[in-house]
């Protein structure tokens, strides 16, 4: 089953700071813990789904490498399923033990410290991420790579340094949240004092309001335009990797931090080789003498031309192995293999003096197959490739 964006599951940006992830995670862990979803299938595996995200974003380590490699990153790491719901509440005991200030359900029957928000106020607000495609040849992903791409986003005005204020003294404190960039409703009721914190409309969440705007942006702090972004991809990505360069998305409005460009790699189709993993696979074309004779003949590998030796009497269809030929191995040693397919080539035209041949050729002794041949052949393609794999 393909596992979702752990930033999709945990509802945070990539961006998003350490404590903005415990929090959210806090708060899905609240919404489907097992004892307010007694008996709800759905909910428990969503409580396992955030047990997972946050075990992996709340990790700087694992969240550097989710971040540049995505889910195949978290490979080589002590990252784990939760298959039991007691091995959640061991892992992360802080979280429903009063680690946040107060048990889980402090915050709902009125106990313990409600932590504050943290707010956005005079730092204006956070860029948009942007996606790419990136398409990579067979032979480019086989090495690591460095590539110039191209990518229309928003960039900090140069005139007003991204405050989106026509001069230093272009702000002014918003007069409706006092510059906080929240507002506060406090309720009280049979359980407790409950309060209600919502982000100002005024300015937006800024805490300022931009009384003087530039005139180039147009108070924005932002405007249109066009950059040359390099990126180094590692050897052995695959389709549908993606890698994260942080701060290099949307510039945020008004001097908030930009967003991140995400890289998804693309796979070109390859003219000689298809890809199984980290293997690639040639299908060699040989002629019935050459298979019936055997010999060396010169193939094409990722990195150039090799010969292979070929038997006398291989068949067609053998599976051939040439160790380290191909794709290295992500975040690992080593790399796959490159497996030649053997294929006899049989032709659909001949002329007169070749038809004399192959009828001459009909009758000896050793060319048609006898029972106890067909017996010692009768194996599945199947059973060869398992032993070429094995």
């Amino acid at each position: 089953m393909v596992k979702k964006d752990f930033y999709e599951v945990l509802g945070v940006g990539r961006n998003a700071s350490v404590d903005e992830i415990k929090k959210a995670y806090r708060q899905m862990a609240m919404k489907y813990h097992p004892d307010r979803n007694s008996g709800n299938k759905e909910s428990e595996e969503k409580f396992k789904e955030a047990a997972e995200a946050y075990e992996v974003l709340g990790d700087p380590d694992k969240k550097q490498r989710y971040d540049q490699y995505g889910h195949d990153g978290l490979r080589g790491t002590n990252y784990r399923d939760f298959n039991d719901i007691n091995d959640i509440f061991s892992t992360f005991g802080d979280i429903f033990t009063g680690g946040f200030g107060g048990s889980i359900f402090d915050e709902v029957f009125g106990g313990g410290q409600r932590p504050r928000r943290r707010s956005s106020a005079q730092h204006g607000q956070p860029g948009s991420d942007l996606r790419v495609r990136l398409a990579l040849t067979l032979e480019e992903i086989a090495g690591s790579v460095e590539k110039k791409i191209k990518v229309k986003r928003q960039k900090k005005c140069d005139i007003c340094n991204g405050s989106g204020a026509k001069t230093s003294n272009g702000k002014t404190t918003c007069q409706q949240c006092g510059g906080t960039g929240e507002l506060r409703q406090v309720s009280r009721s049979m359980f407790g004092q409950f309060v209600n914190i919502t982000t100002c409309p005024h300015c937006e969440g800024e805490g300022r309001i931009v009384k003087d705007p530039c005139l180039t942006c147009s108070g924005e702090g932002r405007v249109q335009g066009e950059s040359t972004i390099k990126v180094t991809v590692p050897a052995g990505v695959s389709e549908g990797n993606y890698i994260t360069l942080p701060g290099q998305g949307n510039a945020g409005r008004r001097g908030g931090p930009a967003g991140d460009l995400i890289v998804v790699i693309e796979e070109e189709p390859n003219q000689n080789f298809k890809r199984n993993g980290d293997d690639i696979i040639y299908d060699l074309w040989i002629s019935y003498p050459a298979a019936v004779m055997g010999g060396d003949v010169e193939i094409p590998t990722l990195t150039g031309k090799a010969k292979l030796s070929i038997d006398a009497g291989t068949p067609a269809g053998r599976l051939l192995r040439m160790r380290e030929r191909g794709i290295p191995h992500l975040n690992s040693y080593g790399r796959g293999d490159e497996i030649v397919r053997v294929n006899v080539w049989i032709p659909t035209k001949i002329n007169g003096k070749e038809k004399e041949l192959i009828r001459a050729l009909s009758v000896c002794e050793h060319v048609n197959p006898s029972e106890e041949d067909r017996r010692n052949s009768d194996r599945t393609f199947f059973d060869k490739v398992k032993d070429v794999f094995s």
